[in-house]
């Protein structure tokens, strides 16, 4: 990954939204199935055979432009039914479809429908992601996008766990699993704060230097934030107090991108320059968000509310990193 200059200021029209990556192929791949030319991300997923993080950030960026669009998925399908890459892609374009449509808040009178409408989407990625597992069988991607849908259908706590070792027992290191496991251990989804805490601990101190799963602990706060101080944040202060904000500090000490940086880089990157932000630590908040390349994560930014760009170019215009 090429760094910019400490120097450097980006300004607001480089913001580019919801590509939290340095992948030209993923760029150009999800160019073309916005176009609707999808059998542009057929070829990006068969590369990626061989590399699960990678296939994991694809097959959910490709997912994320085909929503809407998983007919045509499925007419590719009719032509290649034995392609573990499509299949796997169906499957996880129609969870991104189905979340599109859950319902803000749960309500008996008001959100039912849009409740059974949401969970009957996400009953049907259960197939393509089995036949997935199924046709590639060592590939982990399939268990990491089911854990998204039992999170969805809520789930028990042992089909959780079991579709968490799924993934894990093929790729222990995914990162994106790894996520999906805390978000799945977080109070927020009914998890307990304490077990989601200690996972992403036990996580960070298995990961190598080069490995972002240290941002499992910013994420992990932010769960937390969520779920148990709903109400109470009111301004930046109001996030990280001094212990939790060195638990930040010491899991970023532990991560160096190195010379070959993991698909995951500017998510993780996102993660600890919002929660340094937040905690008004502006050097190592600059030092992060420099490295997001003027790319932001949905994660963390969601978290503080509002539009994602909107939050992000708040942030990097008080660090001074943005004009305009």
């Amino acid at each position: 990954m090429h760094l910019q200059p400490a120097g450097h200021r980006p300004r607001a029209e480089r913001v580019i939204d919801g590509r939290p990556w340095h992948d030209p192929i993923l760029d150009q791949a999800c160019d073309a199935v916005r176009e609707r030319y999808l059998r542009v991300a057929v070829s990006a997923l068969w590369e990626t055979r061989t590399d699960p993080e990678l296939r994991s950030l694809r097959v959910e960026y490709l997912a994320k432009a085909a929503v809407g669009w998983s007919k045509g998925i499925e007419a590719l399908l009719a032509h290649d039914p034995h392609n573990p890459d499509l299949h796997l892609w169906l499957g996880r374009t129609l969870i991104e479809e189905a979340w599109q449509i859950r319902p803000a808040a749960r309500s008996r009178s008001q959100q039912a429908g849009g409740y059974q409408a949401f969970t009957k989407a996400l009953h049907e990625a259960r197939i393509p992601l089995k036949t997935a597992a199924e046709l590639f069988h060592d590939d982990p991607v399939p268990w990491e996008s089911m854990q998204w849908l039992a999170l969805g259908l809520e789930t028990d706590a042992d089909d959780k766990t079991e579709l968490w070792k799924q993934a894990s027992s093929r790729w222990p290191t995914l990162y994106g699993a790894h996520v999906a496991r805390v978000i799945s251990l977080s109070p927020q989804w009914g998890g307990v704060a304490e077990e989601m805490f200690d996972f992403a601990r036990v996580a960070m101190s298995m990961s190598s230097r080069e490995d972002p799963r240290a941002a499992l602990m910013p994420l992990a706060y932010f769960e937390y934030f969520v779920q148990e101080r709903s109400g109470i944040i009111k301004g930046s202060s109001s996030w990280f107090s001094g212990s939790e904000i060195r638990d930040v500090e010491a899991a970023a000490r532990g991560w160096h991108e190195g010379p070959r940086p993991h698909p995951r880089t500017i998510e993780a990157h996102n993660l600890f320059g919002a929660a340094f932000h937040l905690a008004d630590a502006r050097r190592p908040a600059r030092n992060h968000l420099l490295r997001t390349q003027g790319r932001p994560a949905s994660l963390p930014w969601t978290y503080i509310g509002g539009n994602v760009v909107d939050q992000y170019a708040k942030a990097c215009k008080h660090l001074n990193l943005m004009d305009g």
